[in-house]
């Protein structure tokens, strides 16, 4: 079973997350109220290497949620966001190069505005290989899960023409990709007619003359509704913020310890990101000024390699080799819970539509917070005046006991006075009148015990 560790804070809010490993399994975790933590309550598919989660998407609404996830085997999955049915199955066993790994997919996502009519039953995914190869196909999901899906339309060009895809993102309002790798300089494409809209520019040689090789590990937008500010995460352990109204070079850049750039994720506000990278460190930082917030405190035992912003509470999760998934305060960087998972996570997503259920019939006899406070405030003071009476009794019983103390520390006090006045003579002389005198109470004590008796 797993572990679940929880500190001493204000504890988790009700959230619902799924987690994605190198096996291919899709753990759900949910915490709610009086549960004392987040705990694992489903687990989607079989251990299998060769489907290892590579990227995932997610159209987060109330009605009919889907999840897309691509794996090392080129396969892709439509699933139901609520139970983990299959809705659809897409393989590229076909294509070229596809059991490479330099080629596997390595951006995914599924558009949420074009699949607004449900009675259609088709969505639209927008996929990229390692190679750069890239495709937005329509797929039409069947009414049954016994029936098969089929894709209608599928449009494929080439994001680059060397180097090799490490990162892909798409705005929030659908209508532009961001690209970028190993080799591979971070760009724009309009996917309305599959152009490229701009393109970075590298950094110029430093005062030593070291030019520094391009290198991207992850891409985020700062904005959901503006897409010309970004910043991107380097191997060589910076953090570059882009803006492709002003220039093509980076406006801004931070470098944050000293190992590469593993995870990036925009906050809500527009102005915060938070970093993780290959050692496990994390903090956030604000992009306007380039300084850093704070780091979040608890050390990860591994590289992370997903951070992810809860849209509605101030919630951020993070996961990495080490296994865990890990829940942060946003404004305090403090853990609220860290959940033992077993295998190496790759991604982690939320489900902002988590509800909790009502409670059962019957359950009004259950005691809620204020009320159980309250039971344990009346038991403490029952418990307490009790030993505050036994406290008394034994002062004024041993009242005698305490002025004899104090008569007796005043003795003490004025022989040491006496000892350090005198010579060596008088205190022995003190010495041997004191042992004869306890030796004639000794004698009287045993001559008064056979009268007695």
């Amino acid at each position: 079973m797993p572990r679940t560790t929880t500190l001493e804070c204000p504890g988790c809010p009700p959230l619902r997350a799924l987690t994605f490993d190198t096996l291919g399994l899709i753990k759900v975790i949910e915490s709610r109220e009086n549960q004392g933590g987040p705990k694992v309550v489903e687990r989607w598919g079989e251990p299998d290497p060769s489907k290892s989660v590579n990227a995932v998407s997610i159209i987060d609404r109330k009605s009919h949620p889907l999840l897309a996830v691509a794996r090392k085997n080129g396969q892709i999955d439509v699933l139901s966001l609520v139970n983990g049915d299959s809705h659809a199955t897409i393989t590229t066993a076909n294509d070229v190069d596809v059991q490479s790994e330099e080629n596997n997919i390595i951006g995914l996502h599924l558009f949420a505005k074009q699949n607004l009519e449900l009675d259609s039953r088709v969505c639209t995914l927008l996929t990229c290989t390692g190679k750069g190869n890239a495709s937005i196909r329509s797929i039409e999901v069947p009414d049954s899960l016994t029936g098969s899906s089929s894709t209608n339309s599928s449009k494929t060009w080439d994001v680059c023409n060397g180097g090799n895809i490490l990162c892909c993102k798409v705005d929030g309002n659908e209508e532009f990709a961001l690209f970028g790798g190993k080799g591979v300089e971070v760009n724009i494409w309009n996917l309305a007619n599959e152009t490229k809209i701009w393109n970075a520019k590298s950094p110029p040689k430093n005062s030593l003359g070291i030019f520094t090789p391009t290198w991207f590990t992850s891409v985020s937008f700062l904005s959901k509704d503006d897409h010309r500010k970004f910043v991107a995460g380097t191997n060589n352990h910076q953090v570059r913020l882009y803006d492709i109204s002003a220039q093509r070079r980076p406006v801004l850049s931070i470098d944050f310890r000293e190992t590469p750039i593993k995870a990036l994720a925009e906050d809500i506000d527009g102005n915060t990101i938070y970093v993780g990278n290959g050692s496990g460190d994390m903090a956030s930082v604000d992009i306007r000024t380039g300084k850093m917030l704070g780091c979040f405190t608890g050390k990860c035992s591994g590289s992370i390699r997903s951070i992810v912003r809860h849209p509605e509470l101030p919630v951020v999760a993070s996961c990495g080799l080490d296994g865990y998934l890990r829940l942060w305060d946003t404004k305090t960087r403090q853990l609220l819970s860290s959940v033992f998972l077993k295998q190496h996570i790759l991604h982690v997503l939320f489900d902002s539509n988590f509800i909790v259920e009502d409670m059962p019939k019957g359950a009004d006899s259950l005691p809620c917070k204020e009320q159980t406070m309250k039971g344990i405030t009346v038991g403490e003071e029952i418990e307490a005046s009790p030993l505050k009476r036994k406290k008394s009794s034994k002062v004024k019983e041993n009242g005698i006991d305490g002025s004899e103390k104090k008569r007796r520390a005043k003795q003490n006090e004025e022989r040491k006075m006496c000892k350090g006045n005198d010579g060596p003579e008088k205190m022995e002389s003190r010495e041997e009148g004191s042992k004869s005198a306890s030796k004639k109470r000794n004698k009287s004590s045993k001559k008064e015990i056979p009268d007695e008796k």
